[in-house]
């Protein structure tokens, strides 16, 4: 994405923290976004911050059943094991028994990011310090290689929901991160780049947004069914799936909007003029055509194509299409929060 001005990097926090479902409680963690020069050290200083308050509230532990030689048995005697081992002839014999241990598998995926962030190139010193220091402190946790399978492992419960933003910290670094020059290093990829991902986060952020800002409808993303016949049922399996991004319903309107993240909002046709991609506008009547509106005529039924501003040209277009309003706008990421929070909401009001 190349808008006019960057993106300021407490804005991107944002976006993220509402895709995740988590704004308020990103918000709780105090960052200093201004000083972050980039989304990576934004991020190093969340993690940093939000693994001193897990310290100081004490690392997550569960009982895990370890086992040792001992000249003190305790727990299980494992007899086979102790034969096994000959370990009677040294006065020893080998014992199972459950110990409460932080070494599980969420505190060692916080243990293996603030090492790997920790060896990223260019990350501010200071920053990379405090990551070293937080992970010496964890000193009861195995260090384990930074992986996807390693992730696979946790388990959350309502007990330990609190870890849940750390941990899509954690797995937004581990996609991101990419070798480096020199041994152990490490560097951090462009999201902004990466259309496919930012274009699921910010189908995410509006959606959430909508949900927790406003009142006036009920926000989901509505599964379609296609008005399509065929003499061979078995036929249907073939239609694809069909999804909203975000459906917006009241007992006055139905609002089907449609988040794209692109590197540029309108495409050019053999040479010509700037023209709203057509793919965009068609996926957006179909649903329109499609959309259950709960008795409401048509004009009631309205479709919005919502972009991220990739020029200095605010996109306000507004149209009446087969009998549905249908409008493409742009948002400007590039602006004080408040103002994306507002357009937001204008955008949904009655106008």
């Amino acid at each position: 994405m190349a808008p006019s001005s960057p993106i300021p990097i407490q804005n991107l926090y944002y976006l993220f923290l509402y895709a995740w479902d988590r704004f308020p409680e990103g918000q709780a963690i105090e960052v200093a976004a201004t000083d972050s020069p980039d989304l990576v050290d934004l991020f190093a200083k969340v993690l940093s911050n939000g693994v001193r308050r897990l310290l100081r509230r004490g690392l997550d532990r569960h009982y895990l059943e370890l086992e040792e030689e001992t000249a003190s048995p305790r727990g299980r005697f494992l007899l086979s094991e102790t034969f096994k081992r000959s370990t009677l002839i040294r006065g020893r014999a080998v014992c199972a028994f459950d110990e409460l241990s932080a070494d599980i598998p969420h505190n060692q995926v916080l243990k293996a990011t603030l090492r790997t962030l920790a060896a990223r190139e260019g990350l501010d010193p200071k920053q990379a310090q405090a990551l070293r220091t937080l992970h010496r402190q964890m000193a009861g946790v195995s260090d384990r290689p930074l992986t996807r399978a390693l992730f696979q492992r946790v388990q959350l419960g309502r007990n330990n929901r609190h870890y849940d933003l750390l941990l899509r910290i954690c797995s937004l670094i581990l996609d991101s991160l990419l070798p480096g020059e020199g041994a152990g290093r490490t560097r951090f990829a462009d999201i902004l780049e990466d259309e496919a991902k930012m274009s699921t986060v910010f189908e995410a952020f509006v959606r959430n947004f909508y949900r927790s800002e406003q009142t006036a409808f009920q926000v989901g993303a509505d599964h379609l069914t296609w008005d399509a016949n065929s003499e061979d049922p078995n036929h249907a399996r073939f239609l694809p799936a069909m999804r909203t991004d975000v459906t917006l319903r009241s007992p006055e309107r139905t609002i089907v909007l449609d988040a794209k993240f692109y590197k540029t909002t309108l495409a050019q046709y053999r040479g010509g003029t700037d023209k709203v991609r057509s793919g965009h506008l068609y996926q957006l009547l179909t649903y329109l055509r499609h959309i259950h509106p709960r008795g409401q005529p048509a004009e009631q039924v309205e479709g919005i194509l919502l972009y991220p501003r990739t020029s200095t040209q605010d996109l306000r277009l507004d149209y009446r299409i087969a009998g549905h309003r249908v409008r493409i706008h742009t948002l400007a990421l590039d602006r004080p929060w408040q103002e994306i929070e507002q357009c937001l909401l204008n955008m949904v009001s009655r106008v």
